[in-house]
C-alpha cells in the first residue's frame, strides 16, 4: 500500500519491524558471546599457567600477551570493520564475523603451546572487531528512532551483563572441565547465532557509500594499532617512560593526527570529522572513555582483591560480581524513562558519580570488611552504568545518519576499548609500581634469586611465600596490607577519573529535551499492510 499524502512513510519495512524484538535478541547473544570471551578469561589464567596436562605451561608474559592479542586486533580493526559493514552490507559482515570468532574459539580450545593461543585469540579478536559494530549497526536500522532508546538499553545492559558474568562462567566451566572449555563453549554458540541471523537479519548498508579512502584507512589502523600496543606494554611493564612504550604511543599519536588531518583535507574521508564538532556527541565519546578507563582498571583488581585477600574460589569470587551484572539488567532497559523525564545531562551525570562512589568504596574495603558491604556498593556501580551507558551511546548513534551507522559505532566502541585498555594499563601499573614499593622491604628472607619476581604482584609474593614453607608465612600479613595499600591509591584514582566524566556530561550533554507535541492524526505514520 502507497503512503498516502500528508503521512510520514515508516523508514523500517514492516517485515522487519515486525521481528524487530527477536532480531534485538539475537544481537545482544551475539554480543554476549565476544565480550564475555575476553572478561571469562581471567579467571583462567592460572590453570593455564600449570604444566600440561592441566595446562599449557604459560609464562606471566604468554599470559598476558593471551589477553592482549585479542585486544590489540580488536580495538585496531574496530574503525575499519565499522566502515567495511557500511560499505558491504552489516548482515555479511556479522556473519563473517560470528565465524571467524567461533573458528578462533575452537583453535585456541585445543591449544597445545602458549604460542598457538596467541594467535588463536588474535584470531577471535578479527572476528569481534566486525560483530562489535555491525551489531549496534543494524540495531539502528530495525528499530524506529522513538524504540531506539529502550532497543539500546537491552543492548548495552548485555555488554555490561557479559563484564560481570564471564568470571562466574569460567569458575563454572573451570570446576566441572578443562582450560579449554572458556573457549569451546562458544562454538555450539556461534552456530546458533549464524543460523539465526541468516534467517532473521535483514541486510542494510549506505546506498551511496562515496570513493574509497584507503590512505585513511590505513592511517588508523596504524594509528590505533601503535597507540594500544603502547599502552598495553606500559601496563606489562609498569612504566611509561621507556622506549619500547613511548615508541609506539608517541608514534601512535602522530600517525592518528595525520589521519585527522589527512581526512580534513579530502573530500570523501572514511570519518566524517564534522560530527566531533557536535558538543553532545564529542561529550558522550568523552564519557564513554572515561567511565571505562575508570570500571575496566577496577575490575582487574577486585578480582585479586576477592580471591587473594578475602581467599574465594575462582567461582565464588566470580558470583559475588553478579550484583554488577543484575543492576545493569534490571536497570539498563529502563534508563530511557529516565532520561525522557529527566534529560540526558543529569541521568548521565548522576550515573558518574553513582560509579565513582562505587569506586572510592574500595578505599575502604580491607580483609574484614562486610561482605554486603562489598555487594552493595558493586550493585550501586552497575546502576550507574546502566544509566550512563543507553543514553551517551545513542547520543552517538543518533548524531549520525542511518546509513552511517556501522562508522558511528565503530566510534563508540573505538573509544570504549581504548579507554578500558588505558585504564587496565594505567591503573594496573599504578597498582604494580605501589604494591612493589611497599613489599620489597619485607622480601631480604627470600631468595636473591627469586625476589624480583616476587615483587611484581600479590600473587606472586603468595606463591613464593608458599614455595618457602613456614619461613614464609611472614609474607602473608605484609603482602596483603601492601596490596590493600596500592588497591586504596589506584581506587580513588579510578575514582577522580570518573567524577571528571560527570563533569563533562553535566558540561556538554543536552538537557531534558522540550515536550513533542502529538502528531495530527493524518501526520501519524502508517506501515505497509496495516491493517491487513
Amino acid at each position: 500500500m502507497a503512503t498516502p499524502p500528508g503521512r510520514v512513510a515508516p523508514s523500517v519495512p514492516e517485515t522487519v519491524h515486525r521481528r524487530r524484538w527477536a532480531i534485538l535478541t539475537v544481537l545482544t547473544f551475539s554480543m554476549l558471546i565476544v565480550v564475555l570471551d575476553n572478561s571469562i578469561l581471567n579467571v583462567a589464567v592460572k590453570t593455564i599457567a600449570t604444566p600440561a596436562p592441566t595446562g599449557i605451561g604459560a609464562t606471566q608474559s604468554e599470559l598476558e600477551w593471551a589477553i592482549n592479542a585479542y585486544t590489540l586486533v580488536f580495538a585496531g580493526l574496530l574503525f575499519t570493520a565499522g566502515l567495511v559493514g557500511d560499505r558491504l552490507g552489516r548482515k555479511n559482515v556479522l556473519l563473517l564475523g560470528v565465524l571467524v570468532f567461533g573458528t578462533g574459539s575452537a583453535l585456541a580450545a585445543f591449544s597445545a603451546t602458549p604460542s598457538e593461543l596467541i594467535v588463536y585469540r588474535a584470531i577471535m579478536g578479527l572476528g569481534a572487531a566486525f560483530v562489535m559494530p555491525a551489531t549496534l549497526a543494524v540495531l539502528m536500522n530495525v528499530f524506529e528512532r522513538d524504540e531506539q532508546a529502550r532497543a539500546m538499553g537491552i543492548w548495552t545492559g548485555s555488554v555490561g551483563v557479559a563484564i560481570a558474568i564471564g568470571p562466574f562462567t569460567g569458575g563454572v566451566l573451570l570446576e566441572h572441565f578443562w582450560w579449554g572449555s572458556i573457549f569451546l563453549i562458544n562454538v555450539p554458540v556461534v552456530i546458533v547465532a549464524l543460523v539465526t541471523m541468516a534467517i532473521l537479519v535483514p541486510d542494510s548498508k549506505d546506498p551511496n557509500p562515496g570513493r574509497l579512502d584507503p590512505v585513511g584507512v590505513l592511517l588508523s589502523i596504524v594509528g590505533l594499532v601503535l597507540l594500544v600496543y603502547g599502552i598495553i606494554r606500559g601496563g606489562e611493564l609498569a612504566d611509561f617512560t621507556t622506549a619500547s612504550v613511548l615508541l609506539p604511543l608517541v608514534g601512535g599519536l602522530v600517525v592518528l593526527a595525520l589521519f585527522v588531518l589527512y581526512e580534513k583535507h579530502i573530500d570523501h574521508p572514511a570519518l566524517d570529522l564534522s560530527c566531533f564538532a557536535k558538543p553532545a556527541f564529542s561529550a558522550a565519546i568523552a564519557a564513554m572513555a572515561l567511565v571505562f578507563f575508570a570500571v575496566m582498571g577496577v575490575t582487574f583488581f577486585s578480582a585479586f582483591y576477592l580471591q587473594s585477600i578475602r581467599g574465594y574460589s575462582p567461582l565464588r569470587a566470580g558470583m559475588l560480581v553478579l550484583p554488577l551484572a543484575v543492576a545493569q539488567v534490571v536497570f539498563a532497559p529502563r534508563a530511557r524513562l529516565v532520561v525522557d523525564r529527566f534529560g540526558a545531562r543529569p541521568v548521565c551525570a548522576v550515573g558518574m558519580v553513582m560509579v565513582a562512589a562505587g569506586l572510592a568504596a574500595f578505599v575502604f574495603f580491607d580483609a574484614s570488611t562486610p561482605l554486603w558491604v562489598v555487594e552493595f556498593m558493586l550493585f550501586v556501580q552497575g546502576v550507574g552504568m546502566a544509566h550512563i551507558m543507553p543514553p551517551v551511546t545513542l547520543s552517538v548513534m543518533q548524531a549520525l545518519p542511518r546509513e552511517k551507522a556501522g562508522s558511528g559505532s565503530a566510534i563508540n566502541n573505538t573509544f570504549r576499548q581504548v579507554g578500558g585498555a588505558l585504564g587496565v594499563a594505567v591503573l594496573g601499573s599504578l597498582l604494580s609500581t605501589r604494591y612493589r614499593s611497599e613489599i620489597e622491604g619485607h622480601l631480604l628472607s627470600v631468595p636473591a634469586d627469586a625476589r624480583s619476581a616476587a615483587g611484581e604482584s600479590i600473587e606472586a609474593t603468595l606463591g613464593v611465600a608458599d614455595a618457602m614453607g613456614p619461613a614464609g608465612k611472614a609474607l602473608v600479613g605484609p603482602a596483603q596490607d601492601a596490596f590493600l595499600d596500592a588497591m586504596h591509591l589506584t581506587a580513588a584514582c579510578a575514582a577522580a577519573v570518573a567524577v571528571a566524566g560527570a563533569v563533562v556530561v553535566a558540561l556538554f550533554l543536552p538537557g531534558r529535551a522540550p515536550a513533542r507535541q502529538a502528531p495530527e492524526p493524518d501526520a501519524l505514520p502508517e506501515r505497509e499492510g496495516a491493517g491487513r
